[in-house]
């Protein structure tokens, strides 16, 4: 588990859902625009809950480990959200592209 540390506040959540959020955000800088997305995050009480993030170039997200033994929060199906709005805007080369000169062979 992971504490995000965002807009001054501090989130619980699990390790995977951080590494993809953390992606996202690097992708969206990349291109120079922001998105909003939505993690699973626990609250005090212990309960699962959704918060809405804003992230994008100016975002300043921090994560630590938790140092808990708390079962480990899992959304595979926000991580993928995450991972295809990632790809998205980190689009690669397809099998398509293969034989195509490359710049460097037009020197």
């Amino acid at each position: 588990m992971k504490i995000v540390t965002y807009a001054g506040g501090e989130f619980l959540t699990g390790d995977e859902i951080v590494v993809a959020l953390f992606e996202y955000g690097a992708a969206l800088a990349e291109v120079g625009t922001a998105g909003s997305v939505e993690i699973p995050i626990r609250t005090a009480a212990g309960h699962s809950v959704m918060a809405t993030f804003l992230v994008g170039p100016a975002s300043q997200i921090v994560a630590i480990d938790a140092g808990t033994s708390d079962d480990e929060l899992i959304d595979g199906d926000v991580v993928d959200v995450l991972r295809r709005l990632t790809r998205r805007l980190r689009p690669v080369a397809s099998s398509a592209d293969e034989g195509v000169p490359s710049a460097e062979e037009y020197d």
